[in-house]
């Protein structure tokens, strides 16, 4: 049988080479561990209980700090910022995307940052975790930004891991493209990064207290000094926001409780059999938002603990070396989610949010509602729905031709019809679309042709088209 033993220096020397910090080989060592030991990492439903009530935003929205700007001063935001959004076609930061009115995420990002420090006279951190993919690009456009500081420091660098050959269960190589020989493992490495880095320490020299962690592509998730107020005085370690699931999130993850902690259970911890409960959103009513709030002290004594890690359970990836050719070599990618740190913080706990601090872009179709008239800017550059925060999203259901952003942006040319009072538009076919259109209630379009064809401008209200 193979063990860590045989194998694992192979990795350790060529992380090393590659300039890895003893923080993130440590956690490396313990995915890959978890892989040789066969670790499924499954949590049967009768091994935990569904959590019943937790704590609403909304009950606590008044209770504002009386000196906002000691918090602010004692919190660093950072931002997710690794991804590349490969999924719609795009080959550099998806947070480089125009979004609203001719900004992208990274301008309201920085706008957020910029007004919270201008309105509260409080230095408050902010950072950007970045992948290699996006280090470049990202540090180039906030050059724009100088009063935010220099670019470079800004930057927390996403470690990068090796890709495991499937089988052999060493190191792949892969000397057409070296670099395909790696790839990142998933944000649960912002733990051992923001270690290895150093920032943990200075951080606390400087009196740092909380860290708040969101997505880049999420807009919703911006700084709420109640949250923070009620973090910073709950005596908590970890606080995860967390939203109502609904039908379209059934096959998600959701937060559970087993003996007196909380835990994130995704699908693939899921035994098959057990697949009709994990997806009763009734059952298991709260879905990991990906807003995090960490008090650093904790997180420094679990990482202390543990020898520069958080021993998060492993996410194994089935890919080919590289994924653009499904002949090359098949390797596993090791990853791990930071979420699942809720079950290593002794004092951990989850708040329920509205769906307003969830509105990551996953897709163009998330894409076309955040540009249109569904969502607005405020004053202080958070992005909320038109209707206010009662209201529900647009529901938009877009076929292939809509897949890629350039696909999307084809069959809008002259700007996103109106979407505001729309519940669900459904588009099959190649159609193209006028700003002057409005769509009410449920709609469908469908073209059938092949041909794109234009929709004539003008107000559509809960019903169903052809072309």
């Amino acid at each position: 049988m193979t063990s860590i033993a045989d194998l694992f220096p192979k990795f350790e020397t060529k992380m090393r080479g590659a300039g890895c910090s003893a923080s993130a080989i440590s956690a490396f060592h313990n995915s890959y561990a978890n892989l040789l030991t066969g670790q499924s990492g499954l949590i049967p439903e009768n091994s935990i209980e569904p959590v019943e009530t937790l704590p609403r935003l909304e009950s606590i929205t008044n209770d504002t700090p009386s000196e906002p700007a000691a918090l602010l001063q004692a919190t660093v935001i950072v931002k997710l910022n690794g991804g590349l959004g490969t999924s719609m076609g795009l080959e550099r930061a998806k947070s480089l995307l125009v979004v609203k009115d001719g900004l992208t995420f990274l301008d309201l990002i920085a706008r957020q940052v910029l007004f919270l420090r201008t309105q509260h006279q409080a230095q408050v951190g902010f950072l950007l975790m970045n992948s290699f993919s996006t280090s470049a690009d990202t540090l180039k456009f906030f050059e724009k930004y100088p009063e935010l500081g220099p670019a470079k420091q800004l930057e927390l660098m996403q470690s990068q891991v090796p890709k495991v050959d499937a089988k052999t269960l060493a190191p792949i190589e892969w000397p057409e493209n070296p670099q395909l020989e790696w790839c990142p493992p998933g944000h649960g490495d912002l733990y051992p990064s923001v270690l290895g880095s150093g920032l943990l320490n200075r951080w606390l020299e400087q009196g740092v207290k909380y860290l708040f962690v969101s997505n880049s592509d999420n807009l919703g998730a911006t700084l709420d000094l109640s949250l923070l107020h009620y973090f910073a005085e709950s005596g908590k370690s970890f606080l995860m926001e967390v939203a109502l699931r609904t039908p379209s999130d059934r096959k998600g993850g959701h937060l559970a409780k087993r003996a007196t902690k909380l835990l994130l259970r995704e699908s693939a911890q899921c035994p098959e059999s057990d697949l009709p409960l994990f997806q009763d959103i009734a059952r298991h009513r709260f879905f990991n938002t990906n807003n995090l709030w960490i008090r650093l002290d904790a997180l420094k004594r679990a990482l202390d603990d543990n020898h520069g890690f958080v021993p998060l359970p492993l996410i194994k990836n089935a890919k080919t070396v590289d994924p653009r050719d499904k002949k090359s070599p098949p390797v596993f990618q090791l990853e791990t989610a930071m979420g699942a740190a809720i079950e290593y913080f002794e004092k951990s706990g989850a708040m329920v949010v509205p769906r307003t601090r969830f509105a990551p872009v996953k897709t163009t179709a998330d894409l076309l509602a955040l540009r249109s008239d569904a969502y607005r800017v405020t004053d202080d550059w958070r992005i909320l729905l038109s209707e206010g925060d009662s209201a529900q999203p647009p529901k938009l259901d877009l076929d292939d031709h809509y897949r890629l952003v350039d696909q999307m942006d084809a069959a809008v040319p002259e700007g996103v019809p109106s979407l505001r009072c729309c519940r669900e538009l459904q588009i099959r076919g190649p159609v193209q679309f006028s700003a002057a259109t409005q769509f009410h209630g449920t709609v469908s379009v469908t073209n059938t042709s092949g041909d794109r064809k234009v929709l004539p401008s003008g107000l559509y209200n809960n019903e169903a088209i052809k072309l």
